[in-house]
Order: structure tokens, then sequence, then C-alpha cells
């Protein structure tokens, strides 16, 4: 059995060989389909190859995987081995690759299949059209800021009214090419972006996770289905604090010898735009009565508010396990704000709207439904405040207090 290293680039990939503990150079390949298909075909079904993770890692991983035993996708922030290697050239990379992955050494990531890979370009997509829209809005708002004008009366600078607000303002030739400029841009964004969040609906309509974390007050669907694309198969976390961990939310540890571990900040490590998602879901959280209300102000009353948001974050990762894990839904869901979501995620899908009619968002247009609903939630909140507030903090003593494990 051979063990193959390909170090990857955007026009060539260097290919190292270890077979009888011997490791030799391979040469070039192109980065194409046409050579990655003939260097595949020259592959016997025993041996196996180690790619490490870039941009079209997946693309050359799938043409291999059908002439090979198995193809293992290193995470690159793990491969320390080359990362801190003084002498650092493709060559010794894929020779450390194919030495690594020979030795059993080699930490392997998990393969999305294309649908999923789909779902994350969507999500990605949008982010990027997010943070555009933001970033030229923020620049109309720099010119009136640089121009001494005054607030906007408007609710919205940039809906009809405050664009007509804006046209009346006095500014300079050039700052007023810049405004036509950044608007122009900005509506060529936001029909982006409506294409965009119509594809993401229609899958989140045919997704059971994403309606089961609807379930869940303050997670709407761009939350939802950003957590979807980011988890995949819930089943490949063996327990919460795995899904943490790979949102980043767990706090870095240091600890060695007797000295007591000393806990910092998150480690930020693992996918970003789902761990943002998830610290708005938390705000959202803070306002909506609740379970996760209460978890929210008690930790705030002790740690400040950005600390009580962060932690509210990790709080709901562990419930998306639990939900996605047991196929289960909220226990404190409020059907009429669920029928509500669901009715938003089809009419964002292209559903026809039927004004007038009775549908299943007709409770949530009740009051008295409403006040309902809750009232149960805000008796929740109650019991987790009366639950917590019989909790004593126990000293650590022993082992314990060496590993800074909790009782």
């Amino acid at each position: 059995m051979r063990t193959i290293g390909l170090d990857v680039h955007r026009e060539f990939c260097e290919v190292a060989i270890l077979e009888g503990g011997v490791a030799r150079a391979g040469g070039q390949i192109a980065t194409t389909p046409e050579a990655l298909r003939l260097f595949a075909q020259s592959l016997a079904k025993t041996d196996e190859v180690a790619i490490e993770a870039t941009g079209n890692t997946f693309a050359i991983a799938r043409l291999l995987e059908q002439h090979v035993a198995r193809v293992v996708i290193s995470n690159p922030l793990r491969t320390r081995a080359i990362a801190e290697a003084k002498v650092k050239t493709d060559k010794v990379d894929a020779r450390v690759l194919a030495e690594l992955l020979a030795a059993g050494y080699l930490p392997g990531i998990w393969w999305p299949d294309e649908e999923l890979q789909s779902l994350r370009r969507l999500v990605a997509r949008r982010t990027g059209i997010v943070r555009e829209r933001t970033r030229l809005k923020n620049q109309v708002q720099a010119i009136l800021h640089r121009n001494l004008l005054p607030r906007c009366p408007a609710a919205d600078l940039f809906g009809k009214k405050g664009r007509a607000w804006l046209a009346g303002q006095p500014l300079p030739v050039d700052e007023e090419i810049a405004v036509a400029s950044a608007l122009r841009r900005l509506d060529v964004a936001g029909e982006e972006l409506a294409l965009v969040d119509r594809e993401l609906a229609k899958v989140g309509l045919a997704s059971t996770s994403v309606k089961r974390l609807l379930t869940i007050p303050g997670v709407d669907r761009t939350v939802a289905l950003s957590l979807v694309a980011a988890i995949g198969e819930v089943e490949r976390f063996a327990s919460p604090r795995r899904l943490v961990s790979y949102l980043g939310l767990d706090p870095r540890v240091r600890q060695s010898g007797n000295q007591p571990a000393r806990h910092g900040r998150i480690s930020k490590q693992g996918r970003a735009q789902a761990r943002g998602m998830l610290v708005e879901a938390a705000w959202a959280c803070a306002k909506t009565p609740g379970p996760l209300r209460a978890f929210f102000l008690r930790l705030r009353a002790r740690r400040g508010e950005q600390v009580a948001a962060v932690a509210t974050a990790r709080k709901l990762a562990v419930l998306c396990w639990h939900l996605l894990a047991h196929g289960e839904d909220y226990a404190y869901a409020r059907p009429s704000l669920v029928a509500q979501k669901l009715r938003a995620l089809e009419l964002a899908a292209g559903a026809p709207s039927r004004r007038g009619q009775r549908g299943s968002t007709y409770a949530y247009n009740l009051k008295e439904a409403r006040a309902r609903e809750r009232a149960l939630s805000e008796q929740a909140e109650l019991a987790y405040e009366k639950l917590t507030a019989r909790w004593q903090k126990r000293p650590r003593t022993g082992a314990d207090a060496a590993t800074g494990e909790r009782l």
C-alpha cells in the first residue's frame, strides 16, 4: 500500500509518494480535471491520499476518491508539522502529509455532500451581500457626518422618504456623485439579496431541521439556515460540547502541573458566520420572555451584557444540538409565532399571498392568543428564576481546584 501526499495550489499539485517507508517526489500535476483524472487512473485501489484543505480541495478529492482506498482531507489549523516547519517548500509539505497519514497522525475533516455545499455557498453569498450593503450605507452616513448634516427625520434613510430628504440636502458636487453611486449599488445589492433569500427560503421549506430550529424564539429563517449549513449532519457531534467547540464558543483553557486552570475568552475557532448568527439570536432572545431571557438576565447581573450575550449564544448552540439530535421541537415554543415564521418562509420562497383569507397565521393577529402564549413563556421564565435562585456556589477543593472542572 502506498501513501500519497498532495500539496495543492491553484495551477498545480506537488505529489509525494511514500512506499515501504521510503518517500520520493512524484512530480507536479496540473490542477485541471483532465490532468487529475489521468493521475487518478494511475493510482491503485489500495492507495491512500492526503490533501490539505483549501478552496479547491473538495473538487480534487471527489475526482480521486473513486480510484483509491480513501482520501483524507486534513485541517490546516491542526497540521502543525507543516505550519511550524523550519524548511517549508511544496515538496516538503507533500512528503509530510504522506508521512503523517501513514503514521495515522493526520486529523481529517468531515466531507459535506453536494447539497450541503450548495447551501453553504448560498449562505456565504448572502453574508457577502449584506456586508456590501452595510458598507455602502456607512459610506452615505459618513458623507452626511462629514458635511455637518443632521440626522434624517425619517425612520429609514434609504427608504422613499429618506431618499427624498437626502436629495434635498446641500452637498458638494463630488459628494452628490458619491451618494448617487452608493445608492445605485445599494439597489443592485438589494435585488441580489432578494434572489438569494428566495433560493434559501426554498431550501428551508424542504428542511425539517430548519423548521425545527424556527420553534426557538429569537431564531429566524436566516439564523436557522446558517446553523443548518454549518452543522450539516448533527450525528457527527457526539455531544453538545463538540458542537460548541466547532462553533468557537468554548473558552480557551491554560493549565499545567498543579496550577489551577485559567479560562480565557472564547476560542473563535470554526465557522465564524454561524457563531455571529447565534450571537444575534441571543440578543433577540434577551428581549423575548422565556428561560433563555432569564438566563441572559442572570448572567448580565454578574458579568455584563456582552458576556451574557455570548453565554446565551453558547446555550442556544447546546439547545440546537438537543433539538436536532433528538428530533424534537422547542418545549417553550409559541405556536402562533412559529406559524408566522413558517408563513414568512413560504412567502420568501415565492408562495402566493392570500390576503383576506384566514390562514395558518390567523392566531398571531389575535391579541388574546398572543397574550396567552406570552403569559406561558413568562411562567417558564419565572420557573427558571426560582430554580437558579436556590443554587449555591460550592468552593473548589482538591483535584477539582487544580483542573478547574465544575462541580
